[in-house]
């Protein structure tokens, strides 16, 4: 018996379910990352995983510029979805929030506008260090932007 503990090696992707993958990749591909690849999974073996049994889910999955970070979609077209989250305060627990830097705030915002972006609270200056803000983005998606000051 290996008497090693076993340690994380790297996070692969976050994911979140969303009913229209076409306006949820839209806004994300605006925000910078690149959509890797589209399927659908589907069959008993996949709700082996997830413990909904036979189940048929259309997923995309988008990557940061850098390469390190993905960001998984799913669509569930069987089993229905049971539960809505998105309009939960930032406290509900459970609640789920993706943060990624950007170069430049301002003009984030202006372009996620055009894809009903809305600042949740305001943009905010933590000290000589970042500007942040959380917005919602298509379908009430909670996501934080900050930018690194130099």
């Amino acid at each position: 018996m290996n008497s090693e503990k076993s340690t994380v090696v790297r996070m692969d992707n976050m994911g979140i379910v969303v009913e229209s993958l076409d306006e949820v990749i839209s806004f994300f591909t605006e925000l910078g990352l690149t959509l890797e690849g589209r399927a659908e999974i589907e069959g008993e073996w996949a709700g082996r995983v997830t413990g909904l049994g036979d189940q048929h889910v259309e997923i995309a999955m988008m990557i940061t510029p850098d390469g390190h970070s993905r960001l998984e979609l799913s669509r569930f077209i069987t089993p229905a979805v049971v539960a809505d989250h998105r309009k939960a305060p930032v406290n509900a627990l459970g609640y789920l929030r993706a943060m990624f830097t950007v170069s430049d705030i301002d003009e984030t915002l202006e372009r996620l506008k055009k894809h009903g972006a809305e600042v949740v609270g305001e943009v905010v200056q933590y000290e000589n260090v970042y500007r942040l803000c959380y917005i919602r983005g298509p379908e009430g998606l909670l996501i934080g932007l900050a930018e690194e000051l130099k």
